[in-house]
């Protein structure tokens, strides 16, 4: 039994909210894919097996939609308007990310809906929330995050450089991040009180709160963060913390030591590698190791000897990072209990021993092709609320039959 078990939701297809779906249909829940008739255009994305187009070969596809099943509807049509009526009546949540306007249209608004099912949770996923008319306006990924503000303060500390967009449907993944962490909290309040209740996301917002530290030095006091590369944007610039390893592969330092057992750690594992007499700032790891009470660090600039043991980290990470390939430099600074980071590529992340013995990678069967893929696995541990792929995603109207099949008459 996993954690949505017994849970029924109803997802209007749309690439907006895909990953919403998976998220649910991975926990257990029975997400069921409401495509229109000739299939939602995102099973024509690219890339394809074996770099062949052709029905159901889009890995974007298999990705966005393991776990759900599929059926066809055309909702403009009155007959079928009707047979989505008597889904509804069986369903706990509606995910949806259509025009504004539409579901009201055609008489399938939450209004319309909670009279066949009072329980029910209406998720409305739109650009900018369903009382903006700006949500009817044509966006893509790019564009949401753009506009609502992440991008500003990705990319690198040369300002001539344009922003860097992250990649990976971000701006679509962050709004169904937050369509999830609602509908759960929505489920939660409806085993207390018996209730069912409109949730009404704009992805704008989403990404707006999504800023770190961007939207709320605006806010509070009109100043604007400054990208820069590898590391948090602020509004004062910070010290670089990219180095370029001894094998040519780039690291983030991360976070230097920050209390007396990290420094004594990071002193160690400089003399462990003789490197020690060439650091001029190793005193002051010593005397970081044996600091007494806290180390205060807001008192960074202003009290020399703090400033100087917190360089001192810096210092010698960087020194270390610099003469040892980039992968050891990891492995020390996990030992050390420190956070740092190799630059991969998705495809290098994907392999990483950390990853694989986790169990990142997921097999996932396709019958119809008599072989298995490895799959992307859970992107978080709940050892409480196992996670699973359940199956590969549904092919065009798959499971129309069994479904419609066993709706009352």
């Amino acid at each position: 039994m996993t954690a949505l078990t017994g849970i029924r939701v109803l997802e209007l297809s749309n690439e907006r909210i895909a990953f919403a779906g998976k998220l649910l249909a991975d926990m257990g829940a029975d997400v069921i894919l409401v495509e229109p008739p000739g299939g939602d255009p995102a099973r024509a994305y690219p890339p394809f097996l074996d770099d062949e187009p052709g029905p159901d070969r889009s890995l974007y596809w298999w990705h966005y939609h393991t776990s759900k099943r599929g059926i066809v509807l055309d909702l403009d049509a009155s007959a079928d308007r009707a047979t989505f009526r008597k889904l509804v009546a069986t369903a706990d949540i509606v995910i949806e990310s259509e025009p504004t306007r539409r579901l009201a249209r055609l008489g399938l608004d939450h209004d319309d809906l909670r009279a066949l099912r009072p329980q029910l949770i209406h998720v409305a996923v739109t650009p900018f929330g369903r009382e903006d008319p700006k949500s009817d306006q044509s966006v893509t990924d790019l564009t949401l995050m753009a506009g609502g503000g992440p991008v500003w303060s990705c990319g690198y500390d040369d300002h001539s450089l344009p922003p860097v967009r992250g990649l990976g449907n971000q701006g679509y993944n962050t709004g169904c991040h937050f369509a999830v962490m609602a509908t759960l909290t929505a489920l939660l309040h409806r085993f207390a009180s018996g209730t069912g209740q409109f949730i009404d996301v704009s992805m704008h917002a989403a990404l707006n709160v999504t800023t770190e530290a961007a939207s709320y030095a605006w806010l509070v006091n009109g100043s604007i963060v400054q990208r820069q590369t590898g590391r948090h944007a602020a509004t004062v610039p910070t010290g670089p913390t990219q180095i370029q390893c001894a094998d040519g592969r780039y690291v983030n330092t991360g976070v230097p030591p920050r209390n007396p057992r990290e420094f004594e750690r990071l002193d160690a594992w400089l003399k462990d590698l003789g490197f020690a007499d060439d650091l001029p700032e190793a005193v002051f790891l010593e005397m970081g190791a044996n600091w007494e009470g806290p180390f205060d660090l807001s008192k960074l600039g202003t009290d020399d000897t703090i400033t100087a043991i917190f360089g001192a980290g810096r210092e010698a990470l960087k020194l270390i990072a610099a003469r040892i390939p980039a992968y050891d430099f990891f492995i020390g600074c996990q030992r050390a209990g420190l956070p740092s980071g190799v630059i991969y590529a998705p495809e290098e992340a994907f392999e990483d021993p950390h990853f694989r013995a986790r169990g990142f990678q997921v097999d996932v069967e396709h019958p119809e092709l008599g072989r298995s893929f490895r799959y992307p696995g859970a992107p978080y541990r709940l050892p409480e609320s196992p996670w699973r792929i359940a199956r590969r995603a549904p092919r065009l109207g798959e499971h129309t039959e069994a479904i419609l099949g066993a709706l009352p008459k």
